[in-house]
């Protein structure tokens, strides 16, 4: 039986080979849609008020999920209109990215098309900290309706905040110790705003609130999971010193891309791996060991791997691509989808919602021509909320016509 929901219009997918991405595995049956939820699963007849769609011969999945994006921040055809890096300092956690997330960002379109419906929409890589990490929708009408929730605070190791604060700008940090230190300092200040507030509170005092250090404490105090930019081997090490240091344990290695090299560190801290974009040249010291091997050995040493675009570093809609790359060098077929659904939906703590194909979770919803991740593939509909986005016989264009003369 399935569950009405009270609005919305109602969909049954029928025919189908249907991907749940949960225990459950891969199964034959119907996926019912209402109201923006998923109702049922399985071997189900369609209600008499749904629309029903004959999906035979395909595959259905959980809309894909990108757990490393600038979607959304990093304006499509738009170099001048970038709002991910607030470039003034190089600690900047009071920023959000739900401030500067345009829901007619021609990224999102690309990426729903193709069955990415989730993105974890974040600052850039420019500051050592760089602001709150937020999980959205690809397709809606404001950025507050797509909005999933907030899922951490990013911070980043390397070349870039050397690069763009010390050789751009003269100033802290310019070596990786400064970006270290950068790190620590900020994180001991956190600490001491923490014991000063709860001080202030314990004692009935006045006491002047700071919007960056409020954030950050999240990270120390409520588990904001800190999700940081580090390629190289040695500067993933750093990270997790620094996280023991301070007791961080809820904490994301995002590129990961020399990850392969100490994937047993990885697996000895329970330490998720967001990996990629390894479909990149190596256009900078950093990425010369970049391969896209590294996901298959990470996830034989016993990590929970996700796939990632990093958008616009590559176009949010080749997600699919870069799992079928990942496939070809050595990563487990039957974990493909995980990668991309489940996995990156748990790490980022929205798997409540999305990810998976079960009762009770958001209508995200891909129906592929074929195995998604195969060449040649192509989606054939798309729901995000229960709204039918995309359906390749109604919505295709021929590109032609698009053109911009």
């Amino acid at each position: 039986m399935y569950r009405a929901a009270e609005t919305g219009p109602m969909y049954a997918l029928v025919g189908g080979t249907v991907h749940t991405a949960t225990e459950r595995g891969t199964i034959a049956g119907t996926v019912v849609i209402d109201g923006g939820e998923i109702v049922a699963v399985g071997d189900v007849e369609p209600p008499a008020e749904a629309t029903v769609l004959d999906v035979e011969g395909h595959h259905v999945t959980p809309g894909l999920v990108d757990a490393h994006s600038h979607a959304g921040i990093a304006e499509w055809g738009e170099p001048e209109d970038r709002d991910y890096n607030e470039g003034t300092a190089a600690v900047t956690p009071h920023v959000t990215a739900l401030d500067g997330f345009h829901p007619r960002d021609e990224e999102l379109k690309h990426a729903f098309r193709n069955g990415v419906t989730s993105v974890s929409a974040r600052m850039g890589s420019g500051n050592v900290i760089g602001g709150i990490i937020c999980s959205m929708k690809t397709h809606g009408l404001t950025a507050d309706d797509m909005l999933i929730r907030e899922d951490g605070m990013k911070a980043a190791m390397g070349e870039n905040p050397k690069r763009f604060h010390g050789e751009e700008q003269g100033r802290q940090p310019s070596t990786r110790p400064g970006v270290a230190a950068t790190l620590r300092s900020a994180l001991m200040e956190a600490e001491d705003y923490v014991d000063r507030r709860e001080h202030a509170r314990n004692e009935g005092e006045p006491f002047e609130r700071d919007l960056g250090m409020e954030n950050l404490s999240r990270v120390l105090t409520e588990g904001l999971p800190l999700r940081v930019h580090a390629h190289r081997a040695d500067d993933i090490m750093t990270v997790f010193r620094i996280a023991e240091e301070f007791g961080i344990e809820n904490l994301s290695i995002e590129h990961a891309t020399e990850g392969h090299l100490i994937a047993e560190e990885f697996a000895t801290r329970d330490v998720p791996a967001v990996v990629g974009p390894s479909l990149y040249s190596g256009a900078k010291y950093e990425l010369r060991n970049i391969t896209f091997e590294t996901p298959a050995i990470l996830h034989e040493a016993g990590v929970t791997v996700a796939i990632q675009t990093d958008a616009p570093v590559l176009p949010q809609q080749h997600l699919d691509v870069c799992v079928g790359l990942a496939v070809r060098e050595g990563f487990p077929e039957s974990e493909a989808l995980e990668a991309v659904t489940r996995h990156p939906a748990e790490i980022l703590g929205i798997d409540d919602r999305v990810g998976t194909l079960e009762v009770g979770t958001d209508a995200d919803v891909a129906v592929w021509d074929g195995v998604f991740h195969e060449n040649g593939t192509r989606t054939r509909h798309v729901f995000v909320d229960g709204e039918h986005v995309f359906d390749r016989e109604r919505d295709e264009v021929d590109p032609r016509e698009e053109y911009d003369w």
